[in-house]
């Protein structure tokens, strides 16, 4: 991944072993990285670093996760991934509704670390790649433009919008809730089949007959499949 050189990843966690192995695993993927192992350390690192992507632990003493990622997208522009120990719903969506664009329970594995690294990266930095090629879709978000095998698709903005969470998000299964944050807003008072609704279009423009690209998991929610 040699067009992510420059990356810079700031790592916060109050445990040093995981601290060590993030920070060589990220190295040797070629990210530029810091790492803190407190609140207020990251938050005086954020603005010297100046990093694209913070991992940040909920579970620290003295500012905890939430105040730090609070105070993060006050100010700063810069992808948050979570990090808790509990598989807890409550953590979870208190983090999305203050920010975080990413959410891991420990323990993790460091290849889905990566990969929603990469994510977070192609999302909210587009600007860093240019057109963003990913297997058969070419997305170029400033012209706001799909391309699905050299075929530009002829997108509403919020299917736009939809379609691209799901392709920069591949291989991750996204819940409707997620998805209706994501794509619709924090504050989004209508009903959740209307992530179906759009799911509908979409595969009908992409003539996924048989959900083969955009994938239904029951009771989980929807994964694209590129391979």
């Amino acid at each position: 991944m040699q067009q992510l050189k420059g990356i810079k990843i700031l790592i916060v966690d109050d445990e040093p072993n995981i601290l060590q192995f993030l920070e060589i695993g990220l190295q040797n993927e070629g990210f530029d990285v810091q790492s803190a192992q407190d609140g207020m350390t990251a938050i005086t690192l954020m603005r010297q670093f100046q990093p694209h992507v913070v991992i940040l632990d909920i579970m620290m003493p003295g500012m905890d996760g939430f105040e730090v990622c609070r105070m993060l997208k006050k100010t700063e522009h810069v992808a948050v991934i979570m990090l808790t120990a509990r598989d807890e719903v409550d953590d979870r969506v208190k983090g999305l509704r203050i920010g975080a664009d990413d959410y891991m329970v420990k323990p993790f594995s460091f290849e889905e670390l990566l990969a929603r690294i990469y994510a977070r990266i192609r999302n909210q930095f587009p600007n860093l790649f240019g057109e963003v090629v990913i297997g058969p879709f070419q997305i170029d978000d400033r012209r706001k433009e799909i391309r699905y095998k050299n075929r530009v698709l002829e997108l509403s903005p919020t299917e736009y919008e939809l379609l691209k969470y799901l392709i920069l998000n591949h291989g991750l299964v996204l819940s409707k809730t997620m998805i209706l944050d994501k794509v619709w807003g924090y504050d989004f008072g209508g009903e959740q089949n209307i992530v179906e609704v759009y799911i509908r279009s979409l595969r009908d423009k992409l003539n996924d007959k048989d959900h083969q690209l955009i994938r239904t998991l029951r009771g989980s929610g929807y994964r694209v499949d590129l391979s």
